[in-house]
C-alpha cells in the first residue's frame, strides 16, 4: 500500500499547450479517489503522469514516499487497467491474467496458485479456459482486473474502465470493483466522466477544469458545499440550475419578474446592487398546487418537457431567470428561455408539455456564488425568501 502525492504538477506540450496546472493532490494510503470533469480536462493526462506514460513538465511525483518522476513505469509498482480491456485474443483467460507473472519470472505454481485466488474473487473460475472473444463485456473488463490484482500493486490506476459497457453491467461493475477495493485496501485512483460512478464509488472526488483542480473532498461534501459555480453546476445528474440575479433593495432580482425578498442577514449586508449567481438544485424544486407551503417560494413556469423515469419525472421548464452556464458563469442566457431550468418532481406529477404551473423553491437550498470570481459565498444563517408584489 501507498500514499501517492502530486505537489505542483505541470504538464505543457511541445505545442505550447498547458494540460495540467500547479496541481497538488495527495492520495492516502488504501484510499479510493476519483478524478472527475468535462473531457479534455486533464484527468487522464494527470493518471498517466502517474503511471510514467506521461512525462511530468514540473513538480514533485512521489509513490509510497520515493520520487519517481524519473523512474520508468515497471519500477513504479502500479497496475492500470484501461478502457479497452487490451487482453490478448489468442491466449486463455487464465493465461491473460497471468501473463505479467510469467515475463516477471514467476515460478508456474506460484503464477497458478495467485491466478485461482484472484478468478475466484472475481468469480472467474468457470470461464478460465475460456478465451476473450468468448465473454461479455463485464467478464472482459473482470479479466482485465484480475490481471491488475495478480501483481499485488501498491497502487491501482483506472482510466474510465467501464465506459465500453451496458448501462446494466455499469450499475453492477461500480458495485463489484468498490467492494474489491474496499476488501483489498489498495490505494486506487480512477479517472470517469460519468456523475454517478464519480457520486457511487470513491472515499473522495477531485474536480478538475482546464486542467486546474477545482475541488477535492467526500462526494456529499461537494454536492452539499461545492467551492465554485463550475463544481455545483458539475456534479449532480441532473446539474444544478444557476441563474444571474442581482441584490436590489433587499430583495433578490432573478429576472423581469416579481423580486423575491431577501431577509436581513449579514453576509448579504452592503451587496446592495450587487450582481450574484444562485444556484438550485432540481430536487429542491417542487410542482405546487399553489400557495406557499412550510416557507416555500412559488413561481410561474412553463414545461417544455417531461421525462417520466418511473421513480421520477424530469421536467424541463421556462421561468423568468437569465440562466448561467456552469461551464463558463459569464455566459448568460436570456430572460424566460423556453427551458431554462430542471427540476426533479415526484411521479404523481401530472405536469405535461405545454403547462403553465406553479413551482415552489425550498428557499433555505438556495446557493450564491461570486458573479466575478464564481467562488460560493458564505451565510451567516438561513436564508428567508419570499414573493413579493406581482
Amino acid at each position: 500500500m501507498a500514499e501517492v502525492e502530486l505537489e505542483k504538477i505541470n504538464k505543457r506540450y511541445a505545442n505550447g499547450f498547458h494540460a495540467i496546472r500547479d496541481l497538488d493532490l495527495k492520495v492516502r494510503d488504501g484510499e479510493f479517489l476519483i478524478l472527475v470533469g468535462p473531457s479534455g480536462c486533464g484527468k487522464s493526462t494527470a493518471l498517466r503522469m502517474i503511471a510514467g506514460l506521461e512525462d511530468v513538465s514540473e513538480g514533485d511525483l512521489r509513490i509510497g514516499g520515493r520520487r519517481v518522476v524519473d523512474i520508468a513505469p515497471k519500477y513504479r509498482d502500479i497496475a492500470m487497467v484501461f478502457q479497452n480491456y487490451a487482453l490478448y485474443p489468442n491466449m486463455s483467460v487464465h493465461e491473460n491474467i497471468g501473463f505479467s507473472m510469467k515475463l516477471a519470472g514467476v515460478k508456474r505454481v506460484e503464477r497458478d496458485e495467485r491466478v485461482q485466488r484472484v478468478a475466484k474473487m472475481l468469480e472467474l473460475e468457470p470461464m478460465l479456459q475460456s478465451k476473450p472473444g468468448q465473454l461479455s463485456g463485464g467478464q472482459r473488463q473482470r479479466v482485465a482486473m484480475g490481471r491488475a490484482m495478480v501483481r499485488e500493486p501498491a497502487v491501482f490506476l483506472m482510466d474510465e474502465p467501464l465506459s465500453n459497457l451496458d448501462a446494466k453491467l455499469r450499475v453492477q461493475m461500480r458495485s463489484e470493483i468498490a467492494r474489491l477495493q474496499r476488501r483489498l485496501g489498495i490505494t486506487t485512483i480512477y479517472v470517469t466522466h460519468d456523475q454517478v460512478e464519480a457520486m457511487t464509488m470513491g472515499d473522495r472526488v477531485a474536480v478538475l477544469k482546464d486542467g486546474v483542480l477545482q475541488q477535492v473532498d467526500t462526494p456529499t461534501a461537494l454536492y452539499r458545499k461545492p467551492v465554485n459555480a463550475f463544481v455545483a453546476g458539475f456534479i449532480g445528474s441532473p446539474a444544478m440550475n444557476l441563474f444571474a440575479a442581482q441584490v436590489q433593495a433587499g430583495a433578490l432580482l432573478l429576472g423581469q419578474g416579481a423580486p423575491l425578498a431577501l431577509g436581513d442577514h449579514a453576509w448579504l449586508s452592503g451587496r446592495d446592487g450587487q450582481r450574484l449567481v444562485v444556484g438550485i438544485r432540481p430536487e429542491d424544486i417542487q410542482h405546487a398546487d399553489g400557495g406557499e407551503a412550510d416557507g416555500r417560494v412559488t413561481m410561474q413556469a412553463r414545461v417544455s418537457s417531461v421525462e417520466e423515469l418511473g421513480a421520477e419525472h424530469v421536467a424541463h421548464l421556462g421561468i423568468d431567470a437569465r440562466k448561467v452556464d456552469s461551464g463558463d458563469p459569464d455566459a448568460i442566457a436570456d430572460v424566460g428561455s423556453d427551458a431554462n431550468t430542471v427540476a426533479r418532481f415526484a411521479p404523481t406529477s401530472c405536469a405535461r408539455a405545454g403547462d403553465d404551473i406553479v413551482i415552489s423553491i425550498d428557499p433555505h437550498k438556495l446557493h450564491f456564488f461570486d458573479v466575478d470570481s464564481h467562488r460560493a459565498l458564505e451565510r451567516a444563517g438561513p436564508v428567508r425568501l419570499e414573493s413579493v408584489g406581482a
